[in-house]
């Protein structure tokens, strides 16, 4: 057990894993050969492999990567010298003594990061008689501009949203890591389940979804368009275990699924024909082109028979034509063969799913994306089972509250939730708490509930409210 645990935290090849430089992140693939860039360098990933997950590395010449040995150098922050204040401090440029000359000069000789920042912390004429915060301030800045260590991590949920919301939000609908947790935590994702998902936003969700289940349970992913997109989800470097518990549907086909006119069995006898049919084609190729060939050879014999000036050298220049458009022919056969194939496999793939939605016993749904999500809502929570939570993230609130309008005039739903996420960092140090200058403006808005039955009376359509009937009044008898 402990050589399986060992293997499974080191860095292999063909493993994906995310770069780390302060506060960049960057996912890519392990390989060997193969050039990388991050942050404006060009680095090789070949001496990375065998290396445990959260390595720090040095860049070195030619943008290869060291692990950094352990030498027992001076550290720039165990200065004990340091002022009262910064009253007498003027910021007029002439306090550092090395140049920008100077500083290539270092690097050019191969001092690291942390031996630069010293030279520039001794050629300081300032540096000494600032205060012990602000020589901890200026130690951070220098090292984040000269120290030239990058880490590298496993993937993760937390890891991979941090790094699409700094460099794409758009991508993922500006979805933080905080909203997903919550959404994972109010749609009850845990192993064992059966999730319907729609993501949009490049497979994050699907991934997070998928590492919260451990490949345990049947994740169906519903997607628009002819092909869903999981490049977030294979950022997460998944085993192939993992991927067998994952479906796939389209949304083109959910109304006919629902109407019970979806005919995939057909679909799939006629694909099959076809199959055939073009094995027939090409296995029957060959011959028609054979004795054609042999045809037109009988023919150019006679010709040649018949008038032997003819050059004999004709008849051989024309065979290798043949073949070559013989050869043509045979790959346009073969491009065709291997997409119907995989039409087939994408059919049986679309039957699969077919089958776990027929069901309607899902656990749960999660929708994310940047559609309007009434009519998605409406459509997909026919698949879930009674009591079962589901939830629904937006960017903006205002289609989530058109949609929370409608699911309560259409009923089958409790614990109706609209909520706004919202996260500041705060920086934790002795005598200098206090929140983060910067935050994020918004982490989007959720809406969750949970499924119920309804009767069948009034699943069909959205309930009318109706009037109460007035009640009679009773009359007194006149009669004296």
């Amino acid at each position: 057990m402990e050589k399986i645990s060992v293997d499974h935290r080191t860095i292999k090849e063909g493993d994906y894993v995310v770069l780390k430089r302060e506060n960049v992140f960057k996912a890519v693939q392990v390989q060997i050969k193969r050039k990388v860039i991050f942050e404006k360098q060009w680095l090789h990933l070949d001496s990375v492999i065998g290396q445990l997950y959260g390595t720090s590395f040095e860049v070195a010449a030619g943008g290869t990567l060291q692990a950094p040995k352990p030498n027992p150098e001076k550290n720039p922050k165990e200065t004990k010298e340091a002022g009262m204040d910064n009253r007498n401090i003027v910021d007029d440029g002439r306090s550092q003594k090395l140049t920008r000359d100077d500083i290539e000069t270092l690097k050019e000789q191969g001092l690291k990061g942390q031996e630069i920042v010293q030279q520039l912390i001794e050629n300081s004429s300032t540096f000494r008689d600032k205060t012990e915060f602000a020589q901890e301030k200026y130690i951070k800045k220098k090292k984040k501009k000269y120290d030239n260590t990058i880490t590298v991590l496993k993937p993760s949920t937390r890891i991979l949203a941090l790094m699409y919301h700094g460099r794409e939000p758009g991508k993922i609908c500006h979805l933080r890591y905080d909203t997903l947790a919550q959404m994972l935590t109010l749609g009850n994702v845990h192993a064992g389940s059966k999730i319907i998902v729609f993501d949009t936003c490049a497979g994050l969700v699907l991934g997070a979804v998928m590492e919260r289940m451990g490949g345990y349970g049947s994740v169906i992913q519903m997607y628009p368009g002819g092909e869903p997109v999981r490049a977030a989800t294979d950022n997460f470097g998944f085993p192939e275990h993992f991927y067998k518990t994952l479906h796939e549907f389209p949304l083109c086909k959910v109304n006919l699924l629902l109407d019970g006119t979806l005919s995939l069995d057909k679909d799939q006898k006629e694909t099959v024909s076809a199959v055939d049919e073009s094995n027939g084609a090409m296995s029957k190729a060959p011959q028609d082109s054979v004795q054609k060939m042999g045809e037109e050879v009988e023919g150019e014999k006679d010709s040649a028979q018949a008038s032997p000036e003819v050059d004999t050298m004709e008849v051989t220049s024309e065979l290798p034509e043949d073949k070559e458009k013989e050869e043509r022919a045979a790959r346009r056969e073969n491009k065709a063969l291997e997409k119907k194939v995989k039409q087939e496999e994408k059919r049986k793939k679309h039957m699969e799913a077919a089958a776990l939605l027929q069901g309607r016993n899902a656990d749960g749904l999660v929708i994310a994306g940047r559609f309007h999500p009434t009519p998605l809502v409406l459509s997909l929570l026919k698949f879930v089972a009674p009591s079962r939570p589901f939830v629904i993230y937006c960017q903006h609130k205002e289609p989530l509250i058109e949609c929370h309008t409608k699911l309560r005039e259409r009923g089958g739903v409790i614990g109706l939730q609209l909520s706004e996420t919202w996260l500041r960092h705060y920086q934790v140090l002795p005598n200098r708490t206090h929140p983060m200058l910067l935050m994020s403006g918004g982490g989007g808005y959720i809406l969750s509930g949970i499924t119920v039955a309804m009767d069948t009376a009034t699943s069909s359509g959205p309930q009318k409210t109706e009037e109460p009937a007035p009640k009679r009044q009773k009359l007194q008898d006149t009669e004296s």
